[in-house]
């Protein structure tokens, strides 16, 4: 162990120790693992070993989450971090985390402060709900929801609303997890009105609605829409609770992105609660946002889960001054995530020309380079089906476009695309000016790479 902790630093002495200590351990725990198993056949050589251990250690030593380029197109890429927060967000954040402040404390008298209930009083301001509450994520403001206002009791949902959210996590798990018996209504393509009033008993404690977030039914479909399950809701005295995914606070005007995003107009529709991220086509921090009336927030408020699923102090500050860009009207301007959904085509062809002719002059002959047009997607579950008119560079090689995205993705500074046609494509909708340079060198290195 330690000559193989010695050998890992003589390859690269700028490992931490730590980082080349548990390499080596990792590196022999394999190696151990493979003779056990009888499929390793002869222990690896010293050398061998010594490069495994030191990849490993390489890897454990580098900074997580790790800057990347997304050229992909996807807007709001949920392994690449969904919504970029804006600079004076990121910069809010840092000032929260790097000093004193009066997190919950009111400067006025000296008394303890509620941590909230300035942004709260924002979400209000900008949403006209009665009151607005804030926890980690979507999941959470879901399972706060339903555990304070139906712990013990029955939730109706329709069977085509039952969806998978990513990683495995499912709305009927999250539903059960927060305490409460899910009945489910009509069947997967088509549920009635009837459908809910029939499932409704004394046991019934509100209507939910879940947005299908990530797919779309087409063909032989029925839903109830929200102002007519709003009615039924309002007919048995039953609150109506819509989990929407992703919601804007803000119409996005000249975007093919559809109605029913925008967080407020739900309300006016009849939703007693509504529940959204932070972090999707709002544009801000990891957040879940719940908006509506002022009884069921209170409600939600004294649930002590409230405590395990509030929001630090960075994200706390980097979602109030999100929300103040959105009442100031500088979500386009300010906002990176509402700047890429909302920008001209005819910008984003720009950028990608420019881009080209930078890829063109140091690909030489090793690469074709061409500017075509293509579609992105919003991603993050947030409006499936709705595409945004793109430009994209994509970059024909010998080498293939699997092994050259490998070799950018493993560029100082990663560089991500999608692959098309046999080439691969760099979405200029998703890069910023700044990063032209980056994704050049990325792709010198990537074919130099090739020749050899």
């Amino acid at each position: 162990m330690s000559r193989l902790i010695d050998a890992v630093r003589a390859r690269q002495p700028a490992l931490p120790t730590w980082a080349a200590a548990e390499g080596a351990r990792l590196a022999l725990e394999r190696a151990r693992g493979a003779l056990a198993g009888g499929a390793g056949g002869e222990a690896a050589d010293r050398d061998a070993l010594a490069a495994q251990a030191a990849a490993l250690a390489a890897g454990l030593a580098t900074p997580h989450p790790r800057r990347v380029v997304n050229a992909t197109g996807v807007i709001l890429h949920t392994n690449l971090g969904r919504a970029v927060l804006a600079e004076g967000a990121a910069r809010a954040a840092f000032e929260a985390a790097s000093a004193y402040s009066d997190l919950e404390l009111d400067l006025r008298d000296g008394d303890r402060g509620d941590r909230l209930a300035p942004t709260a009083r924002k979400l209000v301001s900008i949403s006209g709900a009665e009151a607005a509450h804030a926890v980690n994520n979507n999941a959470a403001a879901v399972l706060l929801a339903l555990g304070s206002l139906a712990a013990g009791r029955e939730v109706l949902v329709s069977r085509g609303e039952l969806v998978e959210i990513g990683g495995s996590f499912r709305v009927p798990e999250i539903v059960k997890s927060a305490g409460v018996r899910l009945v489910e209504v009509g069947t997967t393509n088509r549920t009635h009105p009837e459908d809910y009033r029939r499932a409704i008993g004394p046991q019934t404690a509100l209507l939910f609605k879940v947005h299908r977030s990530n797919f779309e039914q087409r063909g032989f479909v029925a839903e109830v829409d929200l102002p007519e399950l709003a009615a039924i809701g309002r007919e048995r005295g039953l609150p109506v609770v819509e989990d929407l995914g992703s919601g804007t606070l803000v119409e996005l005007a000249g975007t093919p992105l559809p109605h029913e995003v925008f967080a407020p107009d739900r309300l006016r529709r009849g939703a007693d609660l509504v529940c959204f991220s932070g972090d999707k086509l709002l544009g801000g921090p990891q957040a879940g946002i719940v908006l509506g009336r002022r009884d069921l927030i209170e409600r939600m408020r004294k649930n002590p889960l409230a405590r395990a699923l509030r929001l630090d102090k960075m994200t706390l500050a980097a979602l109030d001054w999100t929300l103040a860009a959105l009442l100031e009207g500088r979500a386009e301007r300010d906002l990176p995530a509402v700047r890429a959904l909302a920008e001209p085509v005819a910008s984003v062809e720009a950028r990608a020309r420019r881009l080209a002719a930078q890829l063109a002059e140091v690909a030489g002959d090793a690469a074709a380079i061409a500017v075509e047009p293509d579609a992105s997607a919003v991603g993050g579950g947030a409006a499936p089906g709705v595409v945004l008119d793109t430009w994209v560079v994509t970059v024909r090689s010998r080498s293939g476009p699997d092994r050259l995205a490998a070799r950018l993705r493993g560029a100082p500074l990663p560089v991500l695309g999608r692959i098309r046609d046999d080439a691969l494509a760099l979405d200029a909708r998703t890069l910023r000016e700044d990063e032209l340079g980056a994704v050049a060198d990325a792709l010198a290195g990537a074919l130099a790479a090739s020749s050899r």
